[in-house]
């Protein structure tokens, strides 16, 4: 699975945002159709993000393609537009339902079956962005091609009346519950963006919460979010120091049959073994480990 630390949105018909994208070492780039684009210039889109799949090199850069909504009439042509050029992953925005999914895992096994490629080598990414995708979590997550989850702050907020502030806690629970609908299925969980692109200690402070949160990254829509959110999403060298020692600390303590053992005064057990491999992984998904 690729890491997703940083996911950049890229309005799919500007070339010229495109082009410098590819620049900006992002984890993802996510090429888009929906949101970013004015419906009088959806077509442009469908021409302009075929011509970037095929002529621009993206480097390590995961190549993503957000398509509208199913359901909003639009989306069968921005997939078939979209699919011969093989990106590595489709984002469909505002799911609500399982139907939704199987809807483009049928289209694009069809297209892996047809040019040939391994199946479910398109991975999806999904938007959950409303009250209805979060209380049908539980169901949505559990389909295969499944990747990651992007949880969709503005939108959930502008849908259940919520008034935005600066800490986000009238998002709390639903950022929570896609984090939990993630674990239990092993998918990536993506986090909120912050559209204040000029307040970058705002930014950094609200990534590392979501960090803490149990996020494996967040969306960024300006160049200069990029590398404060990779920051906050990459375990520090002491981080990353402790868990080794933690694990070889615990790996010792078995030997000697020791099930709880004291490091640095604090008793050490299980889900704290459990924390210290997942920081690990982050550090290696990183390029730090």
């Amino acid at each position: 699975m690729h890491a997703r630390r940083a996911l950049l949105y890229v309005p799919g018909d500007d070339w010229k945002k495109i082009t410098k994208a590819m620049t900006l070492g992002v984890d993802s780039i996510c090429l888009d159709m929906e949101d970013g684009v004015a419906l009088s210039h959806k077509e442009i889109a469908r021409q302009t993000i075929p011509k970037a799949l095929q002529e621009l090199d993206f480097g390590a850069s995961e190549k993503l393609v957000r398509i509208n909504a199913v359901g909003s009439g639009l989306e069968r042509e921005d997939i078939a537009a979209i699919l011969p050029y093989r990106p590595d992953g489709i984002v469909i925005p505002k799911v609500e339902s399982l139907e939704q999914i199987r809807w483009a895992d049928d289209v694009i096994a069809g297209a892996e079956l047809k040019y040939g490629w391994p199946l479910h080598s398109i991975r999806l990414l999904i938007g959950i962005e409303t009250p209805r995708g979060v209380l049908h979590l539980a169901e949505i997550a559990s389909h295969p091609r499944l990747d990651a989850i992007i949880f969709g702050g503005e939108d959930f907020a502008a849908a259940i009346g919520a008034t935005r502030t600066p800490g986000a806690i009238e998002l709390l629970y639903a950022r929570q519950a896609v984090v939990v609908a993630c674990a239990a299925y092993g998918l990536q969980a993506i986090d909120i963006v912050n559209p204040d692109f000029k307040n970058l200690d705002a930014l950094r402070a609200e990534a590392e919460f979501g960090a803490r949160l149990g996020y494996s990254g967040k969306q960024v829509i300006h160049p200069a979010q990029v590398e404060p959110v990779q920051t906050a999403f990459t375990p520090s060298d002491e981080a990353i120091a402790h868990a080794r020692r933690l694990i070889e600390a615990f790996e010792a303590a078995q030997k000697e049959g020791k099930g709880a053992f004291a490091l640095d005064g604090k008793m050490v057990d299980m889900p704290m073994l459990k924390n210290a491999q997942k920081v690990l992984e982050r550090a290696r998904a990183a390029g730090k480990a």
